[in-house]
């Protein structure tokens, strides 16, 4: 199965209500995960929460990956809890802030086709 190394997540501010970040591509055979950080540029700590979320499904404790992780002010942090996942076809990240405008988050992987 050729994989295609893509940005998932173009570098940009986290919003502070849950929010979709990226969905695998339904035409396709599922998505990797390579690399997922955010990047703390307000003047205090920040938290972020993240959903590896099936198809059709929502948010829900069992499909939480990072809870209330804390970024220090000018930090930038790895989200090793999401890197490495597989997201199946039309499976969804979303993601939280607990302020809007104050950290961004990106990530990188492989599409399979």
């Amino acid at each position: 199965m050729p994989a295609t190394p893509k940005v998932l997540i173009p570098m940009q501010d986290i919003p502070a209500v849950s929010a979709n970040a990226y969905v695998s591509p339904s035409t396709g055979k599922g998505t990797w995960v390579d690399q997922f950080d955010v990047t703390n540029y307000s003047a205090g700590a920040i938290t972020v929460d993240v959903w590896l979320i099936p198809a059709g499904g929502s948010e829900a404790n069992s499909n939480q990956r990072v809870r209330l992780k804390s970024v220090a002010k000018d930090a930038t942090a790895d989200l090793t809890e999401v890197v490495g996942s597989f997201l199946n076809p039309g499976d969804t990240i979303k993601w939280k802030a607990s302020a809007a405008t104050s950290i961004n988050g990106g990530a990188s992987g492989r599409e399979i086709t």
